[in-house]
Formats: structure tokens, sequence, C-alpha cells
């Protein structure tokens, strides 16, 4: 029965209540205050539904015995809430207190069972990492318009708000004149005409593709008309327009008709003099711009950095920031015999631990494709071609290595006994190859930006997840500036076992450290050296000599998003940029992930600096595998990055008929994402490049014969002495393995390079 509060109790004129429960309308009234028969009922209830609710499992072994489990019983909680508070409120509390108790055990988890550290935090976007005022950005963007390091036609971002029109030494006048308005935003070209090329050999050199003209240059504005996905454009298109362009179709052109829109690569005229071209974008007499100002602000008292967010609990960086003075703008085409210091050609790529089939890889594809100029016999001529360097910055312990002054001796003593590295200690490559110690604390202590500060920060932060190293160890780091590699001592927990990784030898040993250790790597060697950093995961399939010429920096794109991906890096030797990005990730806990770079630029809306390129010239399986554009795929068709060393059998037939002019056709390098401990050639996993360097060749099959003698089906050679026979071999051989097999066959001497040149010993 519910108790009624529809009427009152009238009291009694004497001030004193009725001692009987009836009104003067004689209708029922009931009482709270006594004990009713709803209350009863509510106790009854509540007695029937304990606190905990108890379970009993048996004991494996024990049949007599049960262990008793007990629960927290759900209908109590309810039945609890609803009476305190009502059925509405109640409900309602009970499930924020269970999304609070998910959240505080998810955060706990988070805070003590990761690596990273750390409480999540209540906001899902990034925090700000801004650290440099607008005055200060527009220097760094003017410094590098002034150096020729934006070769680009893009618009500079109206947040800059510059009130002036940078003049540009790297772009030719144009006959337009620029967009009127409040604030600059296009560079004035002062720079010389371009005469786009058509790349093709003569009638008689048709059977390989000419080597790229001595200082051409490719245009990547071009490029990315033709391979921007946020413009719906797909990779196979942009491919053909690569290798088009390129003239990496000679003698297998199929297409008819006028192509001057596919021409990317181009020639600086000096002074603009007139000649015959395949094509300019401009026209004969261009008009000279003239000295024009745009339109200016006066100062309205605002504030100078309105629409810029700082970076939560930091300074602004002092202003004026301190730069050189802008570097003289030099021309590829001028001198391309000439080496530049301020833009060397050096490939840079970092690894950790022992040498493998992964950097050997690498090498072989870098002397297949690029212009080293090894087919000539003798001293290198000095009026040939400016040759790149490719240097192997090797750590040889973990990456929280204890330093050790004895570190190159032990590495040059490793690689001449590793049968992978031995083979290009050969003199024939001592001018092109070369193998560099990482030292951590001397390289950090070699950037000006961070000597001073990086060892109150992080070192091993990826994206805001920070890893912790030993103390003893950060202590060391911070002090000495010996060479590394001596590990510390291992130990058994599961955290020190990250730390003391020398490499990915499997999936579920994977080394990251040493992987956020390459993120900040390739920054610092780009700095400091200038060149190109690529990953140890790369492979190349073309000569760069183009890109050698833009002058402009870039990474590229991270698949369907729009960040970078810096598996390659292009940063210039000393430059503004540089010094933005490291003043901003020291600011930031020394953060150099690409997602967070990606943030970096952004926020400062100098994206244009660092040009993000299409992934279709050095990772053009990316998009595939993620399931973009399957209706028209590039060749080969992979759906994940795997069939590079395992090709399904329904395409194992490619390999062999296609070889390399088959894979990929006109980018300028592949990226098969990690898989460090899947041999490229399992039938043959040793360095196959002939007698000269047969001693290494043995001692790789002796311990592959003690390792695993009978893997994946396939018999090795009892002794040395026995022949290989081909029934010993597989059947279908992979992507990976015909590339492999290629670069060597050019090292043995036994078929010319990509573009027809024979190495003689």
């Amino acid at each position: 029965m519910a108790t009624s509060a529809y009427f009152p109790k009238p009291q009694r004129q004497n001030g004193h209540q009725r001692s009987r429960l009836s009104f003067s309308n004689a209708l029922p009234v009931y009482s709270s205050s006594s004990s009713t028969a709803v209350q009863e009922k509510y106790a009854s209830r509540a007695q029937q539904f304990p606190w905990f609710v108890v379970f009993s499992l048996r004991i494996p072994g024990l049949p007599m015995r049960r262990v008793r489990v007990y629960f927290i019983n759900p209908r109590r909680l309810h039945h609890f809430s609803t009476t305190r508070f009502g059925r509405k409120r109640g409900s309602l509390l009970l499930c924020v207190s269970i999304l609070f108790l998910i959240f505080f055990a998810f955060a706990l988890a988070k805070r003590f069972g990761t690596h990273a550290k750390r409480w999540p935090t209540p906001f899902p976007h990034d925090p700000p990492t801004l650290v440099y005022k607008r005055e200060d950005l527009q220097r760094i963007l003017q410094w590098e318009v002034a150096s020729g390091h934006f070769p680009s036609r893009q618009r500079v971002p109206d947040q800059l708000r510059l009130k002036y029109v940078a003049e540009n030494p790297a772009l030719p006048p144009r006959r337009s004149s620029p967009p009127q308005g409040r604030y600059a935003t296009e560079t004035k070209g002062t720079g010389s005409k371009r005469i786009y090329l058509d790349i093709q050999s003569s009638p008689e050199n048709i059977a390989y593709p000419p080597r790229p003209v001595p200082g051409s240059i490719a245009d990547l504005d071009v490029v990315m008309d033709h391979c921007d996905f946020s413009e719906k454009k797909f990779v196979r298109d942009c491919l053909e327009v690569l290798r088009v362009g390129a003239g990496l179709d000679n003698g297998k052109r199929v297409r008819r008709g006028k192509m001057d829109d596919w021409k990317y690569i181009y020639i600086e005229q000096p002074n603009n003099e007139t000649t015959h071209v395949a094509r300019s974008l401009d026209s004969e007499d261009d008009p000279a711009y003239g000295d024009y100002m745009i339109t200016t602000t006066t100062d309205d008292g605002s504030d100078p950095d309105s629409g810029l967010t700082k970076k939560w609990g930091a300074d602004w960086e002092a202003s004026p920031i301190n730069l050189p003075k802008p570097i003289k703008y030099r021309s590829a085409s001028q001198s391309p015999s000439q080496c530049d210091s301020e833009h060397p050609r050096i490939f840079h790529m970092f690894w950790t631990g022992p040498f493998t089939d992964k950097p050997y890889l690498a090498i072989l594809s870098f002397l297949f494709t690029q212009n080293t100029g090894l087919q000539i016999n003798g001293e290198y001529p000095p009026d040939g071609v400016c040759r790149p360097q490719f240097w192997l910055w090797i750590n040889p312990g973990p990456a929280a290595a204890v330093p050790n002054p004895t570190a190159v001796h032990d590495m040059y003593a490793q690689l001449k006994s590793n049968p992978w590295a031995s083979p290009f200690l050969h003199p024939r490559f001592k001018d092109i190859i070369h193998f560099k110690i990482w030292n951590t604390t001397e390289q950090l202590d070699g950037v000006p930006e961070l000597k001073d500060e990086w060892r109150s920060r992080d070192l091993f932060n990826s994206g805001g997840d920070v890893f912790s190293v030993p103390s003893k160890l950060k202590e060391t780091q911070g002090t000495s500036t010996d060479n590394s590699t001596t590990p510390p001592k291992a130990t058994s927990t599961k955290e020190d076992e990250l730390v003391n990784r020398t490499g990915s030898k499997s999936l579920s040993s994977y080394d990251r450290l040493s992987v956020i250790l390459s993120d900040m790597a390739r920054f610092i060697l780009c700095h400091r050296f200038g060149g190109i950093y690529l990953d140890a995961d790369t492979i190349f399939l073309r000569d760069w000599e183009e890109l050698w010429g833009w002058k402009g920096a870039f990474a590229y794109r991270w698949s369907r998003l729009e960040k970078y991906n810096t598996a390659v890096l292009h940063l210039n030797k000393n430059s503004a940029l540089g010094k933005f990005l490291f003043r901003t990730a020291l600011k930031n806990n020394m953060d150099f992930h690409p997602m967070t770079v990606s943030q970096y630029t952004k926020e400062a809306h100098l994206e244009g600096l660092l040009m993000r390129l299409p992934d279709a010239l050095f990772d053009s399986a990316w998009l595939i595998t993620e399931d973009h554009q399957h209706m028209r795929p590039p060749q080969p068709f992979f759906t994940n990055f795997e069939q590079f060393f395992d090709t399904p059998s329904t395409d194992s037939a490619a390999p062999q008929a296609l070889g390399f002019e088959g894979f990929f056709r006109g980018a300028y390098s592949y990226h098969f994402h990690n898989f460090w401990w899947k041999p490229f050639d399992p039938a043959r996993n040793w360095p196959d490049l002939g007698p000269r360097f047969a001693e290494g060749e043995r001692i790789a099959r002796r311990a592959l014969r003690q390792r695993n003698p009978a893997k994946h089906g396939i018999r090795y050679a009892d002794s040395e002495e026995e022949e290989d026979r081909v029934e010993d071999d597989r059947r279908d051989l992979d992507w990976a393995t015909v590339l492999k097999r290629i670069f060597e066959s050019y090292i043995r001497g036994e078929r010319p390079n990509m573009y027809g040149e024979m190495l003689r010993w």
C-alpha cells in the first residue's frame, strides 16, 4: 500500500494531534512515520538481494574441494541506488559510477602497466606545441626563400601575415601579377628560366633508359599535380607519369600523343637566354615584376601573435631568432661536375646491431641505380658528375648503450668478419660507401640548438609515449663523449629486456628504442651534414639526380593521412627550418615522431617548407595495403607488405617474368616496412657476389647449414665443394628474392645495371 501525501493532517483546536489517523473529511490517510506495508516490502526485497553473490569453482585434481569466488551483486546495486535516489536519478548515478570505475581502471593500467607511465588526458586532441612568435616564423620562411630552399609555387599561408613579397631565386619570373590582398601569399621569382626536357635515348641505345641529365631538377609541383592522393590521384597513374617523364619507358613506350603536361624534369638556363626547348612554363619574353609592394596594414594595437596557440607551460623562444646570413643560391644546372658543399649528395642510413642482409640489399640497390661511376676503371675523371655517397651509421649496441672508447675499432673488426658487410670494404667502393659510428652524446652535442639543454629531457619519446631508461644509464649518457658499444647489464625484467635489444629479430622482440632513436637521428644527420636520410628497410629503384637538384626540404605522406612519414627525409644543412624543428622538439621533450613533426609545422604554418610528397614516389604499396585503390592498383599488386617476401602463388610468375623493370617502375624507392627477420632469399641466404668475395660466402653458407639445414624445405649443399643444383632452389621466387639476385649479378659483372652500365673488375 502506498503512503498518501495528498492530504495534510489537520491539527486539533487545542493544538494536540489526534492519536488516531483520521481526518474531518473521513478519507483514510496513512502516515509515513509509522511502519507501512510498502516499507516492509522494500525491506524484504533488500534481504532477498545480498551485496555479494558466491560462485563455487572446482579445483582441477581436487574433486572434493571448491574455490568460492565473490562478486558484487548488480541487482543489489540497482536496488540500493533506486531506493536512495529514486528510479531515474539512481539509475543515472549507477551508470556514471560504472563508467568512472572503468576509466579509472584504464587510467591505472596506462599509468603503471605501459612504458609511457602517464595518466591519460581528458582531452582527445593533442596539446599545442608552438614556441615561436609570428615574427620569427616570418623570418624563418624568408630565410628559406632567400636561400633557394622554396623552389615551389605553393601558396604562402595567410596566417603568417607577410607584408612584403619575398624574392625567390629558385623560381623563374612569371607573366601574371601576384594577387592583391592584405598579406603576401606568393613569392617573387627572380631565378633562371626553366627548360623542361623530353628524355629519351637515341634509337641505337633503346635497350636501357638514359641516365638523368646532370644538373637536372624535378619539378615537384608538377609531380603533386599528377600524384596527390588528396586530389583523388591514383598511384598507378602517378608511376606512369614518373617513368614517362624520366624516359624510364625507353623503347617500350605505348602512349601516343602530346605529353608536355607529363614533363616534370627541367634544367635552369642562366640569364634567361632563349633557346629551343621542349616545354617551358614561361613565355619567350617574360616581363619583369617590378618592385611592387602589397597592401600593408597599420598597427592597430592588436596582439601580433593572435591566431597562434602557444604550448602550455612554455615560454616563447627569444626573439628575434638568431639566423646566419641566407645561403647564396647556386643552381644545380650551372656546374653539375662540382659538388656543392652547402648541399652535399649524401644518403644517410641508420642501423642498430650486427650487419645483416637488410643494409646489404640497401647498399646493393644504391650501387645498381645511382650514378657512382663504378663502370669507370681507374680514377674518376674530374669533369664527371658529382657522385653521391652512402653513409651507413652503425649503433653496434642497444639504443641506450653505455659508451665505449674502442667502438670504431670494434666496428671495423666486426665488419671485416661479417660476410654481409665485408664486400663493401673493397677498395672499389672506398669513395662512395662509408661506415660511420653512431654516438648519441656526440651527435646531440654537435647540434647547437640542443647541446646545452638535451640532458634534461627524455631521449626516448615517441608521440608523447616516454620510454624510461635506467638512471645510471642516463647519467652516463649525459657525462661521457666516447663512442657507444657496450650495453648495460641485462636483467630479467621485461622493461630491461626492451632496453637491451639490438635490432628486431621477430615481431614479438621489436626493438622499439632503436626506432625512436632513429626518428631523432635522421634530423640530426641531415641538419649537421646535409643530404637525404632513408630508413634501412628501403630499396633504391632509380637514379635520384633530379631530387638532388630540388633544393627544398621534403618527406612523404603517411598513407591516406595528411601527415609526414620521415622514412625519406631531405633537410638542408644548418637551415632555419632545422633550427625551428630542433628548438620546437626540445620544448616538447625531444619528440621527433613523424606525427608530432607534422603538428610542429602545421601549427607554425610552415608545412610548405617541408614538402609532403605523395607516397607513390617512395612507398607505392602503402595505400593499397590499407584497402585503397584496389580497383586500379599499381604493378605489383600487394595487399600487405609481407607479400614482398612471400609472393602469393597466383602472382608468383610475375617476379621472374618481369624482373626489376616490373617492380613499381617509376618510383624512386620502395619501403618494405620492417620484416627485419624475414630473409630476402631463403634458398640462398648468403651474399652471392662471385669469386672475389668467396670467403664471406663460405662463412655464411657454413653458418646456414649448421643453424637450419632443412628450413623452408630447401636442401643445402652438404659441403663447400659440392656445387649448387637448380633442383635445390625454390620453384617460385618471390619479389625480394628476384631483386636480390639481380643486384648481385650486377656486382658479379654478369649483367649491366638499370642504365646499361657494366661493372668490370
